[in-house]
């Protein structure tokens, strides 16, 4: 599996996410335009000193992103509304977890473009999670599934 990071805006979000990232060896794709630079202070404290650990590709935009995709890649989209309850969906090795901006999500027009749609219930007075929560929400329950948890 993959985590892909579409125009992330919050620096420690993604710095802490590329931890998560570090800690279960899984590749970081992080999709532009970004809304902060790579070399952001706060980025690298939530990421630590395993920076070094991550798999990371950045890419330009989403069609230098699509255009890169291994084949088989499943691209499962994540919302806070929609779609099937992420423990009801069945992961694959090939899938990407594609998590939108923290300001406003993934667009219609990106989520078209998925093999499916997935989210994790809110049932409070939120709008939605931290997107660094739910990534770990999300990637841990597909790691349980495929029975790579030890």
């Amino acid at each position: 599996m993959q985590i892909v990071l579409y125009q992330p805006r919050i620096p420690p979000n993604t710095g802490s996410i590329a931890r998560l990232c570090a800690a279960t060896e899984t590749p970081l794709n992080l999709v532009g335009p970004l809304g902060f630079s790579l070399d952001d202070k706060h980025l690298k404290r939530a990421g630590l000193d395993y920076w070094e650990n991550v798999r990371i590709n950045v890419w330009k935009n989403w069609e230098d992103f699509a255009a890169g995709l291994e084949s088989g890649a499943r691209l499962v989209m994540t919302t806070a509304r929609q779609g099937l309850c992420y423990i009801d969906h069945c992961f694959q090795k090939t899938d990407y977890l594609v998590f939108g901006p923290e300001t406003w999500g993934l667009s219609d027009n990106i989520i078209s473009r998925g093999h499916c749609v997935i989210r994790i219930p809110i049932w409070g007075k939120v709008r939605s999670l931290n997107l660094a929560n739910a990534a770990a929400v999300v990637l841990y329950e597909g790691y349980r599934q495929l029975g790579m948890l030890k």
